[in-house]
């Protein structure tokens, strides 16, 4: 996990581990008033960028076909399948 790092430059995984951190931070109750607050910004931003990356590699997911020659392609996958 990357304290303080630059939101943009995380990777999902580092995100998360860092809000989840957040949240245990939180749930505590033990931190100053200004602190708590800054880790809840902290915390929604991270949730954001979580929420994009998640979005973005949705629409990188693809099913791949099989046409009726036996050659193969992609199409985007289709969510309602």
């Amino acid at each position: 996990m990357v304290k303080n790092a630059a939101i943009e430059a995380l990777s999902f995984e580092e995100a998360l581990g860092e809000l989840e951190t957040i949240v245990r931070t939180l749930e505590t109750g033990q931190s100053p008033l200004e602190q708590s607050i800054n880790a809840y910004e902290r915390g929604i931003a991270l949730k954001k960028h979580c929420e994009t990356r998640l979005r973005e590699a949705q629409a990188k997911i693809e099913k791949i076909m099989v046409g009726k020659d036996g050659n193969l392609s992609t199409q985007p996958l289709d969510e309602s399948e």
